[in-house]
């Protein structure tokens, strides 16, 4: 076995708290757990985020934490290392963010342990921002409105909104959204978690395709292959997968679940799908079928939405982008990501 060096790493496990309850669609949220990673290099701090889903990621395993202290503690940068650990994408992403901060700790000369630069840019130098959307919450009625109008008020011109609580009100404020803003004027996603069957999704993928929604997240549950696939090939409503994606490890099942169910958008959450290189593995195949595709974060701490926001902006993708503002946490860390009107900055 090959190994480029040894590195003592250890973890810490950090709750999240939010500063008011976040409904998705699997519950309400009042707190959410995550994973640190810390090294000491050449006298430096480098950290890194494993974030650990509850519930979503592939890796919400029982052995878990004795996997993440096992990694940590006979960690050597083996040559091999990110491929023998495709069933931890979490685990993945932490290190990648260790590494790539080794990589870059001189280099930069950044003393700000909780906000290093990753991929230098005109991004990281504060001079352009990541256009990104804005997340509408599950909740009542009124809830819902109230996120809309202060998105509107903040200048957003792409908002995003979790639909299939209740679907019959939730249309109606897309359509009342409809009304008073163009498509050109305002662009709507929805994501559906998987909340609708078959024979409803069909229902709905016309309804938002009369009120012109640019796309839909994940219909129907994951795992319904043939199902997914005949709503992707006749769909008046783009489709994007998400949930789909998480668990499919191996680059040859990727492209094959690609190929077969032919979305018209994937969803990347590097966090969920092993980081940065697991994320442009699909990437690679999505291009290659013609699939557009956006990133997304999935409720990290500022650790590893710097990680995120930072590669996002290398890929230079147009699209507006799902990353969160970290502004969701009463005691997040320290950050310079910044939202100015609808995009992300690194001030």
């Amino acid at each position: 076995m090959l190994y480029l060096f040894f590195m003592k790493i250890n973890f810490t496990s950090h709750q999240l708290l939010f500063k008011k309850p976040s409904g998705t669609s699997r519950g309400v949220l009042t707190s959410k757990s995550t994973y640190i990673l810390k090294a000491n290099y050449d006298g430096r701090i480098l950290l890194g985020e494993c974030n650990l889903f509850q519930g979503l990621s592939a890796d919400d395993v029982p052995h878990f934490e004795e996997k993440l202290k096992e990694t940590c503690s006979e960690f050597r940068g083996n040559i091999d290392w990110w491929n023998s650990l495709r069933n931890f994408p979490s685990i993945q992403f932490g290190l990648e963010q260790i590494l790539k901060n080794k990589e870059n700790s001189i280099k930069f000369s950044i003393s700000d342990a909780y906000n290093p630069i990753y991929y230098d840019s005109e991004f990281t130098s504060g001079k352009v921002g990541i256009p990104i959307n804005g997340l509408i919450w599950m909740g009542d009625v009124d809830f819902m409105k109230f996120q809309i109008q202060e998105k509107l008020d903040q200048n957003f011109h792409c908002i995003k909104l979790k639909i299939g609580v209740n679907w019959q009100a939730e249309k109606e404020i897309l359509k009342n959204l409809r009304r008073e803003f163009s498509k050109d004027d305002l662009e709507i996603r929805v994501d559906a978690n998987g909340a609708f069957s078959f024979q409803q999704a069909k229902v709905v993928l016309q309804e938002l395709a009369d009120l012109d929604i640019h796309s839909i997240e994940q219909p129907i549950k994951a795992n319904q292959i043939e199902e997914m696939a005949e709503l992707c090939r006749f769909t008046p409503t783009p489709i994007a997968l998400d949930e789909e994606l998480i668990g499919v490890f191996e680059e040859d099942l990727k492209k094959e679940l690609l190929l077969k169910i032919q979305p018209q958008y994937i969803i990347l959450k590097p966090s969920l799908v092993g980081g940065w290189r697991g994320s442009e593995e699909w990437i690679k195949f999505a291009e290659e079928l013609n699939i557009k595709w956006w990133i997304t974060s999935a409720l990290e701490s500022n650790i590893g939405l710097n990680a995120i926001a930072q590669w996002t902006y290398s890929l230079k993708n147009p699209l507006p982008q799902g990353l969160g503002t970290g502004g969701l946490f009463t005691n997040n860390f320290p950050s310079r990501l910044k939202v100015m009107e609808d995009e992300l900055f690194f001030l």
